[in-house]
């Protein structure tokens, strides 16, 4: 469930205890704690500045996402009470296939998302296909804004359909995990998650370490019966964890629990009672006892490494750089073509956690002139590059970091060859011969 943020959100302005509302009158301290956050999701810098004043002209926060993938950035970070959507994103397109396609994404995320969507004048039938796909109203442009804003106001002002009842709000969780990235590898990680979270069936969520498996679980809760709840975590690697007492019901994430002997297995198997839905992260599930292994990981779910989705890495890159931006109250930073290919590149055997950490960093040592290049990054060490290579090996490609380096260099010296020759410590033949080797 969408809950509200009580933290200011950056580059807005909350309103003074007395303020002017949307329709001309001011606005009391009690109204102004009131305030909703929203976040609009549309590619017009126009539209953008003129809701902004309204809703702050009403008492209410107004963030703005110029595409869906800064959309889920933005939900990833920060929480909100309702969400105003545009159906169309690109030049000369009006079926509204990209705004449906987005509202499926954030309802499957969160089915508790208060969406409201813009159609243009004659679009009633799409209009009509948000809202069965989840919607909780639609505006038409040309809109009024005291009417769009009342049905924001309106829609964050209900209850989703699918929230846990009886559930206090001090046992709840907090934003519904969000798993970030367009390549295939994640898609399919998400339709699985969508498949097998609203059943009972244990889950067993493998992948290397670092690459988001808790994130993955908590999606897998988030998406099922017990969403809303707090899950309950149990590190099976701290002494005496299995004398924690056991629930009876909901969800239990069990971190680990193949390093527990024969014996502990088939104990924490005879122990999860049959209506708690156990989620398990693992390193190896062929080292779960026949007994835990049926009662836990009745389905695996594999998350891809890092080097299996090299195509989200520019996208993540860019979220964990808003994400430090916020949190240490720094200027967000541009990263350059260089740094984006060399990131691209990059082993990471530290998987998203090393390029979050990067990122972090990076915030923090930023130039003045406000761009990360590839120097900044201070990264190192080959690609992982065969994506069918056992467990546990490593491959490298020389040639293909060669590649990259030389790409890196070239983007960074707007492809003057003499300078990124001078950069890569090479004559400028030698960089023109391994260019032509390279395809460059």
């Amino acid at each position: 469930m969408i809950k509200r943020n009580s933290g200011e959100e950056v580059g807005s302005n909350r309103p003074s205890a007395d303020t002017v509302s949307g329709n001309g009158q001011e606005t009391s301290a009690s109204s102004a704690e009131s305030s909703l956050t929203i976040l609009l999701i549309d590619d017009r810098p126009e539209v953008a500045g003129a809701m902004e004043i309204a809703f702050r002209m009403a008492g209410h926060r107004l963030t703005v996402a110029h595409s869906p993938q800064e959309a889920y950035s933005a939900l990833a970070r920060t929480p909100f009470d309702a969400v105003i959507l545009d159906l169309n994103f690109t030049s000369g397109v009006s079926n509204g296939q990209e705004g449906l396609a987005c509202l499926e994404r954030l309802m499957a995320d969160d089915p508790g998302t208060n969406v409201v969507v813009l159609t243009a004048h004659g679009g009633i039938r799409m209009a009509v296909a948000a809202m069965q796909a989840g919607a909780r109203d639609f505006a038409v442009k040309p809109w009024s804004n005291a009417d769009l804003i009342a049905k924001v106001e309106g829609a964050a002002a209900r209850k989703p359909s699918l929230a846990p009842a009886g559930i206090p709000s001090s046992e709840r969780s907090a934003e519904p995990a969000r798993i970030l990235g367009e390549s295939a590898a994640v898609e399919y990680l998400r339709q699985l998650i969508r498949k097998v979270a609203p059943t009972r069936a244990g889950v067993a969520i493998t992948g290397p370490s670092g690459a988001g498996r808790m994130l993955a679980a908590l999606s897998v809760q988030a998406a099922s019966a017990d969403a809303g709840q707090v899950p309950h975590i149990l590190d099976l690697r701290e002494e005496n964890a299995l004398e924690n007492p056991a629930h009876a019901s909901g969800t239990v994430i069990l971190r680990y629990p193949e390093r527990l002997n024969e014996l502990e297995q088939d104990r924490l198997a005879a122990n999860l009672s049959a209506n708690l839905r156990p989620i398990a992260i693992i390193d190896r599930i062929e080292d779960l006892t026949p007994v835990l292994r049926r009662r836990i990981a009745t389905i695996e779910l594999a998350v891809p490494a890092l080097y299996q989705r090299r195509d989200d890495i520019a996208l993540l890159a860019r979220h964990f750089l808003l994400d430090a931006a916020e949190r240490f109250g720094r200027p967000v930073p541009r990263l350059t073509e260089a740094a984006e290919i060399a990131l691209r590149e990059a082993g990471w055997p530290d998987q998203v956690r090393g390029l979050a950490a990067t990122m972090e960093r990076a915030v923090l040592l930023a130039d003045e002139n406000g761009t990360i290049d590839t120097a900044a990054l201070a990264l190192g060490g080959p690609a992982k590059t065969n994506d069918h290579a056992p467990s546990g090996s490593v491959n490298f490609d020389l040639d293909r970091s060669e590649k990259a380096m030389i790409a890196a260099a070239l983007a960074e010296h707007h492809h003057n060859v003499s300078h990124a020759a001078k950069a890569l410590g090479l004559s400028r033949g030698a960089l023109y011969r391994r260019m032509e080797r390279h395809g460059l």
